[in-house]
């Protein structure tokens, strides 16, 4: 089984007038602003997944600052998975930055979404305690129903590019802390958070749960870091990630070989790990 666990699907209506959805959405504009950015639909996620031999996709949106834009969005992600259930796995995006955001978080796990996710915080614009707060709070909450977490993190180093948070590994440390016990997943290594699981003390309590994807892997980091994880972390923790439409999933699946995996940490990393966490079968 084939299980990519970090994916982005846009409405139709975003994808063909992009440009209508800039005013007052920094981020997005970041993020999307060049007609070269990839924008998918979810049948074309579907088509995709057909080609590569992916099984289930977990699919999310975007953490929009207009309330009209994320709650339109979020729909289009549930709708697509309901079109599509034996394929298609929704997390509902949430604006931490909201004070309505718990109010929203409360509905979407009625609406039997799988989790959250991909909560970013892009910058320090706004009120970050606010926004730590919500975070704190969904993450209770998804403690309490066993839903997944998915959480953005980059690594604070290296060359910059779009979406790059100006935040350190203190500050996913932290998010990690509030979320204990939680179902969490950090997106693209956790930002290189993981590399400090061979300290000795706390770090195992704080991240013992947590689970890294790959999205954006080889835009960052050596092939190297397949099994450089896996000897710090265990391959039982790792999840492939492609940030669909980012990157095709068969340049993660060249790369994992390269490093010298064994096949049953190809088949944890490739699906048996994200199909125990979604509880997904065969």
């Amino acid at each position: 089984m084939i299980v990519d666990v970090h994916t982005h699907i846009f409405p139709p209506e975003v994808i063909r007038k992009r440009e209508h959805y800039f005013s007052g959405e920094p981020e997005f504009r970041l993020l999307y602003g060049s007609p070269r950015a990839k924008l998918a639909a979810a049948e074309d996620i579907i088509e995709s997944m057909d080609r590569h031999g992916i099984d289930y996709s977990v699919v999310f949106g975007f953490p929009w600052k207009t309330g009209e834009f994320l709650a339109r969005h979020n729909d289009y992600v549930m709708e697509s998975a309901a079109k599509h259930p034996s394929r298609l796995i929704p997390l509902a995006c949430l604006d931490l930055f909201s004070h309505s955001c718990i109010q929203s978080a409360e509905q979407y796990l009625r609406d039997s979404v799988a989790g959250f996710g991909e909560l970013a915080i892009y910058g320090a614009t706004g009120d970050l305690a606010l926004a730590t707060a919500n975070f704190s709070l969904v993450a209770d909450m998804c403690r309490q129903s066993r839903a997944v977490l998915l959480v953005h993190a980059n690594e604070p180093i290296g060359h910059s590019y779009p979406g790059k948070a100006p935040f350190g590994i203190e500050f996913y440390y932290s998010l990690a802390k509030a979320a204990a016990g939680t179902r969490l997943i950090f997106a693209h290594w956790g930002g290189g958070l993981l590399f400090y699981e061979l300290l000795k003390k706390e770090t195992p309590e704080t991240l013992g749960n947590v689970h890294y994807d790959t999205a954006a892997s080889p835009f960052l980091y050596r092939a190297e870091i397949y099994k450089a994880a896996a000897g710090i972390v265990g391959s039982p923790r790792i999840l492939f990630g492609s940030d669909y439409p980012l990157i095709k999933p068969d340049r993660y699946f060249e790369e994992m070989k390269q490093c010298g995996l064994s096949g049953s940490q190809l088949d944890e990393i490739k699906g048996e790990n994200a199909a125990r966490i979604f509880g997904l079968k065969s």
